[in-house]
């Protein structure tokens, strides 16, 4: 994992967001099957048509570790794009996260990989193989435009993007917004007058 991936890794994604103004978030509806699921790798995108995980199990072959797979399923929820055995192989090949808009099943096998694993829920239903779908093309996941390289970052609150040319840029606005909420935290603290003073100040604006 390369340093940035890691400094990334190391930020909570509520603070990644606002360092983009909240602009590059999945879905909200999409998240960790375990809340104590963390990750962060640059994107290796998949587009599938509704029931056909072809492309999926390609996209295991060509990932690099620790790409974090990330599928364009149109939102469906009737039919798994991948269950525990596909999961398995994932982490087998040391890939470093799934996230889709749509759903995977066995969910109970999976949770005992500890693999991280974002998507919209379960289902019963698995997927076809029909060999349609395309890997490492720009795709729209859970309402955001996600390229290939991309670095997404997830935890417990969800999932954001940062484009791959912007890395850099967003890990320091991250970094200061985690700094001054520290600050203002402290500042506050046990101070109900202060407290009210920052209220007031707040719902004055305007």
């Amino acid at each position: 994992m390369d340093n940035l991936i890691q400094q990334f890794r190391n930020l909570p994604t509520t603070a990644i967001s606002d360092a983009m103004d909240g602009l590059s978030n999945l879905d909200s509806a999409i998240k960790p099957l375990k809340e104590e699921f963390r990750m962060a790798g640059r994107a290796l995108t998949v587009q599938i048509p509704v029931g056909d995980n072809s492309a999926v199990l390609k996209a295991i072959g060509e990932a690099k570790p620790g790409d974090i797979i990330v599928v364009d399923s149109k939102g469906d929820t009737y039919r798994a794009i991948a269950g525990d055995f596909v999961v398995g192989m994932m982490q087998t090949m040391e890939i470093g996260g799934l996230v889709v808009d749509g759903v995977i099943r066995d969910l109970e096998a999976i949770k005992q990989l500890n693999f991280p694993v974002f998507s919209k829920g379960t289902t019963v239903a698995s997927s076809g193989k029909a060999g349609v779908g395309e890997t490492n093309v720009p795709i729209s996941c859970g309402g955001v435009t996600v390229y290939p390289g991309d670095i997404i970052i997830g935890d417990i609150d969800g999932v954001v993007v940062v484009p791959k040319d912007k890395g850099e840029e967003i890990l320091v606005k991250a970094k200061d917004k985690i700094t001054k909420d520290e600050q203002r935290a402290e500042k506050y603290a046990g101070k109900p007058d202060e407290i009210r003073k920052y209220i007031a100040m707040m719902t004055n604006k305007g």
